[in-house]
């Protein structure tokens, strides 16, 4: 897969292909239906397929205060389609110039300028150019009046829908918020993950015994705000557990959106290391304590019953990482740590080492 940033990036080899357009954020399951027509199309018109995505997006320019979430980054986005076989993706800077573009000028200079598409694939509630002008008529209306080597077709996709609901990233963002996991992965067609670098934090949890991993978010506004329960991948082979919070840190005046990961049992240094962070359960909202003590037992008891519910959802599917053994489900809670929270130097081998270490800061 080759991506292209910008049409002054394009070469004479990149006329002539089957292409649609879209923010693809999430690339869901609605999202890869269209990149399988687009595949099928492409295979039958012996033609690349060509997926055109804008950054920043459209929103985000025109009106950042409000713009939606971001459900993937670009890195994460563009490997996303990748992986569904698309042969390139052309990256167009959303700014001053491509808002204030007329409608007819994109086609001609993106479309059939630029890219020579003979097949376009498009929502038919598709909106674009100054204004938002332009639209799946006039698409189609041109381009069936072009001269004929110039001519493209322009196809519609009906809705996607999973239990009769329209498959959206603004449904998706919706179920996220309400915590609402499961049925986001269902839509999504995988679990909802947030991957980053390790930052340096202010090593504050270090110093009431929760250490934390600081993942540089590098997106305007996360689709999640709160406390919850995580599997991490990029410590260790499979998945490790632990406790994240996404939020501004209002006990400590924080400014900076943070994802903030405290792996249990966990002896290392993740400084630079990039993990993929999945939200497995919604455990409260951020919220601002009258002390750093209350903070500290706030934690200890979110800590808690995050890995109790880790331990009881690896016991009713395939376990990621050993947890330790529990005797019974009355005792999770008492048995939630290492031996500052009552496991035994046994089971604690079976899952990590003694004292946690990472790049820090604090819920």
């Amino acid at each position: 897969m080759r991506l292209i940033r910008g049409l002054h990036n394009l070469r004479d080899q990149d006329r002539g292909c089957v292409a649609t357009i879209g923010n693809f954020d999430g690339v869901h399951l609605g999202h890869r239906a269209v990149f399988q027509r687009l595949l099928a199309q492409g295979k039958a018109l012996g033609l690349p397929t060509t997926v055109i995505t804008f950054e920043p997006q459209p929103m985000e320019y025109f009106a950042p205060a409000v713009a939606p979430a971001r459900l993937t980054r670009l890195r994460e986005k563009v490997a996303a389609i990748a992986d569904d076989g698309i042969d390139r993706i052309l990256l167009l800077e959303f700014g001053p110039r491509l808002a204030e573009m007329d409608a007819l000028d994109f086609i001609q200079q993106v479309l059939v300028d630029g890219l020579g598409v003979r097949f376009l694939l498009v929502g038919d509630d598709f909106r674009f150019g100054n204004n938002r002008q332009g639209d799946y008529a006039l698409l189609e209306r041109t381009g069936a009046e072009l001269p004929p080597k110039q001519r493209f077709e322009v196809a519609n996709l009906q809705t996607i829908t999973h239990d009769a609901e329209r498959i959206s990233s603004t449904r998706i963002r919706e179920l996220l918020a309400a915590g609402d996991f499961e049925q986001a992965r269902q839509l999504l067609g995988r679990p909802y993950r947030i991957c980053g670098r390790v930052g340096h934090g202010d090593r504050r949890g270090r110093t009431i015994g929760f250490p934390t991993a600081n993942i540089n978010l590098h997106r305007r506004i996360s689709p999640l705000r709160g406390v919850y329960a995580v599997w991490v991948q990029g410590v260790a082979d499979g998945s490790w557990p632990g406790v994240a919070n996404i939020g501004r840190r209002p006990t400590l005046a924080g400014t900076d959106e943070r994802l903030e990961v405290h792996l249990f049992d966990f002896d290392g240094d993740l400084y630079g290391a990039h993990l993929e962070v999945e939200f497995a359960l919604r455990l409260r909202d951020e919220q601002r304590f009258d002390s750093f003590e209350a903070l500290r037992a706030q934690i200890e008891r979110d800590a808690e019953s995050a890995h109790a519910w880790l331990i009881c959802a690896s016991r009713h599917s395939s376990p990621r990482l050993p947890l330790p053994e529990q005797p019974k489900p009355s005792d999770i809670v008492q048995h939630a740590f290492g031996p500052k929270h009552g496991i035994d130097p046994g089971e604690r081998k079976r899952f990590g080492r003694d004292e946690p270490a990472s790049p820090d800061s604090e819920h």
